[in-house]
């Protein structure tokens, strides 16, 4: 009976059939114990567990079952306990044959009933690594959620049979972790560990992290590949269903890893799992883990926007998703999700090309504080713990859709890269330069012409100008440091100009040694250049550099004493203006009333005047009170009023925190009321006359002593570009640190400088020293404004200009942040025609100009420019990357991303016939409105063109071995670990940075 119940329970043909061998059995060896005991031997179930059943495979879960019963009817017998020193050697034999889910599964179910047949002692451990191994082997292929849920559920019962055992025998529970490290940090490409591993970890007590972790990263036998392998098989785990505490042990061995400074290992893992680790938000199950994951991956690789830019473009789905279904948990997950792109915004500025469709997505959602945010970015970032850090390497690709190539940022150089490509930009002075003979030369310029020579013809995304930042630095410039991109601009024009001018008297002198370009003494040659810069009978324009001729202008400062009323003047060169803020106005002073209304007094040397009303009387036009900056912002302005006296500030040398500000009712508010200058307030504001007082005194040689007097300065040359740095970092006394302001300003288009040109200024003291920099008329003071006596007889002319290039700072502290810039192709006769109709504006008596209301040429011209939305399309250069973009972004830009700011304009001259640049010279055919190449700059780039082939074809060949070992990519050992932490790293952009030992005005 027990042979034919047995045969009927393991080859039955149907369930019924084995259902009645069951019940049949049990009855018989309930009532027959002796005999059961006899017949279910240990040679029986020795048979079983090695030889199988007639035909059933000794493997068949069929057989487990039969023994697992088997067992609870012989319990009481004396002849069990043989079994069970029998069934602790097969179990141990059964797992090493690393049997299936479903077979596994039974077997934890027979020892979990019957724990007296797990292997004891030493035979435990090894019982509990080959499970952990047999684990690391289980697969499902099937996607059906049938199966899925039973293999779960097999998986399940495998796991909490080891976790009874490490409670029973806790000698067991080290080598099983050790097992599952073994297991996940495999380097051998024909294993993959199984994910179902991960459901051990909810087993593992919390409270041995510290010490486990510990371990871990310390052992020397662990390189640096497993680790990697050990990590990134680990976030893999996220996915696995209703495992606790994944994303709290991934989160520990990334902070143990960044605590032992193994940030090769933390920057590759990142670079390859962000993007799994943002998919798994999709998922319920998992999404609570995945986003604590995701949180500490990007909060602390803060040294590059890399990491965060690989999920950018898949944020505005998830938003749009997770809106969409209306659920409370959704939303509250958006609302943590929101948060932490904020975060990574505000630290990566200066992409609002990849961040404004995020911004738009998440409008509706609470944004956090800027408190908070520091708060938090400052919680998690492993790079803030060491200088060690390299940037990724750069990614082998052609040029972007856009046909212009990038700047690979060297290490901090930004300020330098935004610089570069606006000059590039310039195209009249792109094509001087190109156009240049500088063969067999070892100059700046010739760098630069190199330089230019591969940004319009390298097949590159991006290029690396190494050479030519080696050569161009200032030497005060700490390399891989952040610097001022102004200071930087100024530095390599003065440097352009004087080089050329030591040529020129190289060549004058040498003839024989071709260009210029012999050894003759430096000092030598520059007391050569500048006797004969002063030597009559030279005309003006020949002696002009190709610096002068393009961003060159003159400025005549005129004092007035006011004492003896002696005047006094200069002339001084310039090739950038420094625009500085209107100082803001103290609560006291602001009267939101109409500003023609305000009553006029004198208090203690501060005058208030009032803004007179064209209707009441005629106005005398005064030219030296006013300067014809026409904006299509300041509409009902009248230009030739008496301006408004400004209170000025103990410290002349800063602009002043307070002062006065008269707002028109018609100029563009802030939301908390404050006026949005413009470029065109900034440049009248610069211009406008100042009475020199107190400790900035003008000594009048003809009353011998100290008096007050007026200021005031007037152009009297144009540039050809027009370099424009607005002031935005001024020291603060009273805190004793640097400041940036962050006032938004609008970029018009068009604008309109005022020349007063004369015949001849040789009858001024032309003594005075020139110079490209004026630190007394910077950020000297917050101007004291009054109207001036001295009247001429001619109005100033307005030359027009067009908006060409914008560098943007991005960061709230002058000590840190990341440069990029906007710009376009604009020649010297594009957009001619379209001045021309304007023309009748110009010719304006002072009285209407004066008196010109919203429909100014400027603004006319302006509107006219963006209704035709130009023929030049925008770019944005922010160091590799280069992207379109449109005018509406660029002025934008602040009211987006508050913490990027326009600091450097370029504006290009309009004039019906420019003679500096001819499409038709006599050299031959110009290819895309540049000169041709000659053959020595065409050589090099045509041999890098082909390295550049040669490098794409290996990297393509190692990316397919890459593949075909499925293994993880690393990065060189010898990388150099000494960039800076800061985000302005040479992957390119961010804001922020960990820069506190920086005792200078530097970016």
């Amino acid at each position: 009976m027990f042979d034919l119940t047995t045969r009927l329970i393991l080859e039955g043909p149907d369930p019924f059939q084995r259902q009645v061998g069951h019940q049949v059995l049990e009855a018989y060896a309930r009532y027959h114990r002796p005999e059961f005991e006899s017949f279910f031997n240990k040679t029986f179930v020795l048979g079983l567990l090695q030889q199988g059943y007639h035909s059933l495979d000794r493997k068949d879960v069929a057989i487990l079952d039969y023994i697992h019963n088997g067992l609870k009817l012989i319990m009481s017998c004396p002849s069990v306990l043989d079994l069970f020193s029998l069934l602790q050697v097969e179990v141990l034999r059964l797992v090493c044959e690393r049997p299936e889910p479903q077979l596994c599964a039974r077997l934890s179910d027979l020892l979990t009933d019957f724990v007296q047949c797990v292997p004891k002692g030493k035979l435990a451990i090894t019982f509990c690594q080959q499970l952990v191994r047999t684990i690391g082997h289980f697969q499902c292929v099937s996607t059906q959620e049938k199966e899925l849920r039973e293999y779960v559920s097999q998986v399940t019962k495998v796991s909490n049979l080891l976790q009874n055992i490490w409670k029973a025998e806790p000698s067991t529970l080290l080598p099983s972790l050790q097992e599952v490290f073994a297991s996940i940090s495999s380097t051998d490409a024909s294993f993959e560990p199984s994910v179902a591993l991960a459901s051990l970890v909810q087993h593992i007590p919390l409270q041995m992290i510290t010490v486990l972790i510990r371990s871990l990263i310390a052992d020397p036998n662990v390189k640096d590949a497993s680790m990697t392998q050990a990590l990134c098989r680990m976030i893999d785990w996220l996915s696995w269903p209703l495992a606790q505490h994944v994303d709290t042990w991934v989160i520990a061995l990334l902070k143990g890893l960044a605590a032992v400074q193994k940030f090769t290992i933390l920057i590759d893992v990142t670079l390859l799992k962000i993007e799994l680790v943002f998919n798994r938000l999709w998922f319920p199950l998992v999404r609570s883990g995945a986003l604590a994951v995701l949180s500490h991956m990007l909060l602390s690789f803060q040294h590059s926007p890399e990491a965060f830019h690989l999920i950018v473009p898949h944020v505005v789905n998830l938003v749009h998703s997770f809106r969409s279904d209306g659920l409370p948990s959704s939303t509250a997950f958006l609302v943590q999700v929101t948060e932490l792109v904020h975060c990574m915004m505000y630290h990566y500025s200066g992409f609002p090309d990849l961040y404004e469709p995020i911004l738009e997505a998440v409008k509706d959602f609470p944004k956090p504080s800027e408190e908070k945010i520091k708060l938090i970015l400052n919680q998690s970032a492993w790079t803030s713990q060491s200088n060690a850090l390299a940037s990724c390497l750069s990614r082998l690709s052609g040029k972007s859709e856009t046909g212009k190539t990038g700047l690979i940022n060297l290490g901090n150089t930004c300020y330098m890269n935004s610089v570069l490509q606006a000059l590039f930009m310039a195209t009249d002075f792109r094509r001087q330069v190109l156009s240049l003979n500088l063969n067999g030369c070892n100059s700046l310029m010739k760098k630069l012409q190199h330089l230019f020579a591969f940004l319009a013809h390298t097949q590159r995304e991006a290029y690396a100008p190494r050479i030519f930042f080696e050569a161009s630095r200032p030497p005060w410039f700490t390399p891989r440091s952040q610097q001022d991109c102004s200071e930087y601009l100024r530095f390599l024009l003065d440097r352009l100009h004087e080089e050329e001018k030591i040529l020129r008297v190289q060549s004058s002198h040498e003839p024989s040694e071709g260009p210029g370009c012999a050894d003759t003494s430096l000092q030598e040659v520059a007391s050569k250049a500048a006797a004969a810069t002063g030597s009559p009978g030279t005309s003006a324009d020949e002696e002009k550099t190709l610096v002068e001729r393009m961003f060159g202008g003159k400025l005549r400062t005129h004092v007035c004493c006011l004492n003896c009323r002696s005047t006094s003047q200069k002339l001084e060169a310039f090739t950038d203006l420094s625009l500085a803020f209107r100082p803001a106005p103290s609560v006291e002073d602001v009267s939101f009333q109409n500003p023609a209304s305000l009553p006029s007094a004198q208090d203690d040397g501060l005058m208030q005047t009032s803004v007179a009303d064209p209707e009441e009387e005629p106005l005398v036009y005064n030219p030296a009170t006013a300067a014809f900056v026409c904006d299509s912002i300041v509409n009902e302005r009248v230009v030739g009023s008496p301006p408004v006296e400004f209170h000025c500030a103990e410290n002349n040398s800063i602009p002043s925190e307070s002062a006065k500000i008269l707002i028109s009712k018609d100029v563009p508010q802030n939301p908390g009321g404050e006026a949005t200058p413009s470029v065109t307030d900034l440049l009248n504001y610069f211009l406008a006359p100042e009475i020199l007082t107190g400790d900035n005194q003008y000594y009048c040689e003809n009353c011998a002593s100290l008096q007050n007097a007026e200021k005031t300065m007037q152009i009297t040359e144009e540039p050809e570009y027009l370099i424009l740095t607005l002031l935005r970092f001024s020291y603060d006394q009273k805190y004793h640190v640097r400041r940036k302001i962050l006032d938004n300003v609008s970029l018009p288009l068009v604008l309109e400088l005022p020349v007063r040109r004369t015949a001849s200024f040789s009858s001024l003291a032309e003594s005075w020293s020139v110079d490209v920099d004026f630190t007394d008329i910077n950020e000297n003071l917050a101007k004291k404004l009054k109207p001036s006596a001295t009247e001429e007889a001619f109005c100033p002319t307005l030359v027009p200009y067009l908006l060409s290039s914008v560098v943007v700072h991005s960061g709230v502290s002058s000590e840190s942040g990341h440069y990029y810039s906007y710009a376009r192709n604009i020649t010297g006769t594009e957009s001619s025609y379209q001045m021309c109709p304007e023309s009748e504006h110009l010719a304006l008596a002072p009285s209407q100009i004066c008196l010109l209301g919203g429909e100014s040429s400027s603004a006319v011209i302006e509107q006219d420019l963006e209704n035709k939305e130009m023929s030049q399309e925008w770019f944005l250069f922010n160091d590799s990357r280069v992207t379109f973009t449109s005018f509406q972004s660029v002025q934008k830009i602040t009211s987006r991303f508050p913490k990027d700011t326009a600091y450097v304009l370029l504006y290009k001259k309009q004039n019906s016939a420019n003679g500096l640049c001819s499409d038709n010279p006599a050299n031959g055919v110009w290819v895309n409105g540049d000169p041709p190449l000659q053959k020595e700059l065409m050589d090099a780039i045509t041999k890098d063109n082909k390295l550049y082939l040669q490098e794409q074809e290996l990297n393509a060949r190692a990316r397919a071995l890459q593949a075909a070992s499925a293994s993880c990519s690393f990065r060189p050992n010898g990388f150099d670990d000494n960039d800076p932490p800061g985000s302005c790293g040479p992957t390119g952009g961010g804001g922020g940075g960990g820069f506190n030992t920086v005792g200078r005005l530097v970016f």
